[in-house]
């Protein structure tokens, strides 16, 4: 996964943050063979973040991490300044606090190197708000990953009203020399992009339940037995452009975009009352337990490995 077009520009990385996600981009770093200065308030991180990181390795290294010495290029820095200090890009993962998020870019912006980006690993909050108290705002922006981050290539990349040009440019090219997919959003929106459509496809799984109209499992079972194989090689606007016929999406607008409509003004709007939580979370029950015995994370983690050595394969 490494890239020499990274250049020197960007070789160290230092991650704040190293829960969840903080652990899997600092393994994601890794295997492109940065280096990376990692901290964590917890006292108890170091342990942490090494035993994440040799668990997520060998599927790093199936998906062409060339390089075992991930150790040597790992420093765990006992406090936020030694983290920053000679840092090129930071990425921070903390938690879904606006008034910590604002205090912390403050504190980022003054330790870190002038020339680091700044960026915020976000679900939701607004990279405007994010900068809004920090003394250099135009190197701000909101890097979300998709999680976990080792594996799944999207980052979302949202700049806020004081962001740079530069700092977006930068990130983009970052992002793809060492192996993901940035995408980038026009303006800032609440959830951004992916989420937004994973919230849109959610609304309508919860209302087929609620109404009535199939199971938890049935439901689930719709999406990867069917769309959902489709959308990992191709978004939805593509899907219909190529099921278009030869006039592509032109033609699908014509013929069947009076359908579509109809489905749209049929789409429900459930709410997560006590009956509609209650379903789905028996629902759910009833699917995990007819899969088996299984430990869910490391079983997603190895399907979600083998359908993207899959698509290298297919686009090599």
């Amino acid at each position: 996964m490494a890239n020499p077009e990274i250049g020197p520009d960007i070789r160290t990385v230092a991650v704040i943050g190293c829960g969840t996600i903080g652990a899997s981009w600092a393994a994601a770093f890794l295997a492109a063979d940065l280096s990376v200065q990692a901290y964590d308030p917890d006292p108890l991180f170091h342990e942490r973040l090494a035993q994440f990181i040799t668990s997520a390795w060998p599927d790093l290294q199936a998906l062409g991490a060339k390089t075992a010495n991930w150790r040597e290029r790992l420093t765990l820095a006992g406090d936020l300044a030694s983290a920053l200090r000679g840092a090129d890009w930071v990425q921070e993962s903390g938690p879904e606090n606006l008034q910590l998020k604002q205090e912390m870019f403050a504190e980022l912006a003054r330790l870190a190197p002038q020339r680091a980006v700044l960026a915020s690993s976000s679900t939701a909050l607004m990279p405007s708000d994010i900068q809004a108290r920090c003394p250099d705002p135009a190197r701000v922006i909101v890097a979300h990953p998709f999680n976990p981050p080792h594996l799944v290539p999207l980052v979302e990349i949202v700049g806020g009203t004081r962001t740079s040009d530069e700092t977006i440019q930068r990130a983009l090219a970052f992002f793809k020399a060492i192996g993901k997919a940035p995408i980038y959003l026009k303006k800032e929106l609440p959830g951004h992009l992916a989420n937004r459509l994973q919230a849109a496809l959610y609304r309508e799984a919860v209302h087929l339940v609620a109404s009535g109209a199939a199971s938890v499992a049935d439901v689930d079972a719709a999406v990867t037995n069917g769309p959902g194989l489709r959308w990992a090689i191709m978004g939805p606007h593509l899907t219909y452009h190529v099921g278009g016929g030869k006039g592509g999406i032109a033609e699908y607008f014509e013929k069947l975009g009076p359908s579509q409509q109809a489905r749209w003004a049929d789409l429900g709007s459930p709410r997560l009352d006590a009956s509609t939580k209650e379903a789905i979370v028996a629902g759910m029950a009833e699917e995990v337990a007819a899969m088996g015995k299984r430990d869910l994370l490391p079983w997603r983690d190895r399907q979600l490995l083998a359908i993207l050595k899959l698509k290298q394969e297919q686009e090599s």
